[in-house]
């Protein structure tokens, strides 16, 4: 009897452990599937997205940019992507706010596109509050998902 009173302890013992263990490890498993699929999610759009600076040209105190969108995939946000202007070791963010008193740049789509899909070229104008100085500069444009590109215009 008393052998049978251990046995069914230690079965009812095993199962509350399975249990227990189960109960803490499944969440653990599914938080993890989670962020793999969320990585791989953005993993995979920054695969197909990609940018190119196809053409800069400085008019005073205006940069132009056209930047061609290379990938297959849509670039949303466009407003949410970062420029920055760079000479002799300085680096200067642009802002994205026509209201600004500080420089600031404004984004066109070309042929009436709404949205900047594969193969759709992006006007980026840069407005200065002064011209820029003779010299060498390095412009770059990163799109929200961390792709960029940068061109080199001056001399």
């Amino acid at each position: 009897m008393d052998k049978v009173i251990v046995t069914v302890l230690l079965i009812i013992g095993g199962i509350v452990a399975s249990f227990a263990i189960i109960n803490g490890v499944y969440p653990a498993l599914s938080r993890s599937s989670d962020a793999i699929s969320s990585a791989a999610s953005q993993v995979n759009n920054q695969i197909e997205s990609q940018i190119e600076i196809i053409n800069v040209s400085n008019n005073g105190t205006t940069v132009e940019l056209w930047v061609k969108n290379t990938g297959s995939a849509d670039i949303g946000s466009i407003e949410n992507s970062d420029v920055f202007l760079s000479s002799a070791g300085n680096t200067d963010q642009i802002v994205y706010d026509a209201s600004s008193t500080a420089s600031y740049w404004n984004y066109q789509l070309t042929e009436n596109n709404t949205i900047w899909g594969p193969t759709v070229t992006n006007e980026i104008t840069i407005s200065l509050t002064s011209p820029l100085p003779a010299g060498i500069y390095q412009v770059k444009v990163v799109i929200p998902n961390g792709i960029s590109d940068q061109a080199t215009f001056g001399g």
